[in-house]
């Protein structure tokens, strides 16, 4: 099999000093925390219609004539239906039209004249009656939804903690919430819509950001019994060197796949293909700039207390 031809761009050897930068980067970190917490006291999170409750419409057509998306979302807003989504929902003669009823309108009434007004414009088309999500419904789902985050972290973590040292469970724990608070200080930020759909993309930005963790951690552990009496922070250095150009292979790769669907996916994907970019690129980070420098503040005993240095040239390309 012929190699990526771009391949030959990537060096094989680096002697990049990450440690040097650390106090640099936590202080940025720090700062975005902070610029995070503003944002969310300030304009909260931009809740979809899953979490603030609003009315689903389900549109079918004969099977032999597909919904055109496009033009079933520009008939719903030319209706006056406020916040109005339209996705297509299992096979292609299927969507679904979700919108928010007029604050102290009667919801189903709203319903049934946009209704009616889709319908009129799509000959054949079908609408099964409205289905109205309450309050009181959609506040159990976002509950839900940041449950289903928090049990899939707690797992994770334990799992890490049980594989490894304890100073490096707290890394883990430290830079997986540093993830998830500037990925959603970036949304509330951007206002862009949080749905269930998002925390489908957190879910998967805290399972990439841990498998980051845990490619650190095993070269870490690897060059630590075969250095067992060099200093941890050339340690870290020497590992990081080493998986770099791992490290952004697998990027790369995943962002071009991601780019593309977020450009060309459309209002609807967006939210959910941006929180995933955003949380490789943060979680590569913070692998790197949170994860390793509390690793080094903590400290590891070893037993050693004689110092060898070791020569950063000597990374390869795993």
């Amino acid at each position: 099999m012929a190699a990526w031809p771009l391949i030959r761009l990537i060096p094989r050897s680096t002697h990049f000093r990450f440690v040097r930068w650390a106090p640099v980067a936590a202080v940025i970190s720090v700062l975005l925390i902070l610029g995070s917490g503003v944002s969310f006291f300030t304009q909260g999170l931009n809740l979809g219609i899953d979490f603030k409750g609003g009315v689903a419409l389900e549109a079918r057509t004969p099977a032999t004539a597909p919904i055109d998306l496009d033009k079933l979302r520009a008939v719903a807003k030319g209706t006056g239906a406020h916040d109005v989504q339209v996705q297509g929902f299992g096979a292609p003669n299927s969507a679904m039209v979700r919108f928010l009823p007029t604050e102290g309108g009667n919801a189903t009434l709203e319903a049934n004249r946009i209704k009616a007004e889709i319908v009129s414009k799509f000959p054949g088309m079908t609408m099964p009656a409205p289905t109205v999500i309450g309050a009181k419904v959609s506040g159990e789902l976002l509950l839900g939804g940041f449950k289903a985050l928090g049990i899939a972290l707690l797992l994770m973590l334990g799992y890490i903690w049980f594989r490894f040292q304890w100073q490096f469970g707290v890394g883990a724990v430290v830079a997986v919430f540093h993830d998830i608070i500037l990925t959603l200080g970036i949304l509330s930020v951007m206002q862009i819509e949080f749905s269930m759909t998002s925390v489908a993309a957190l879910l998967t930005v805290i399972g990439y950001s841990m498998n980051e963790k845990v490619i650190t951690f095993d070269r870490l552990k690897e060059n630590l019994r075969k250095y067992k009496s060099t200093p941890l922070r050339e340690i870290i250095d020497l590992s990081e060197n080493e998986r770099l150009s791992r490290t952004i292979i697998t990027g790369s790769t995943a962002l071009l796949a991601l780019g593309g669907t977020m450009i060309f996916g459309g209002p609807v994907l967006f939210p959910l293909v941006f929180t995933m970019v955003f949380g490789i690129i943060i979680g590569t980070y913070s692998s790197i700039y949170i994860a390793l420098p509390i690793i080094l503040v903590w400290g590891l005993k070893r037993g050693d207390e004689e110092a060898k240095p070791v020569k950063l040239g000597a990374a390869s390309r795993p």
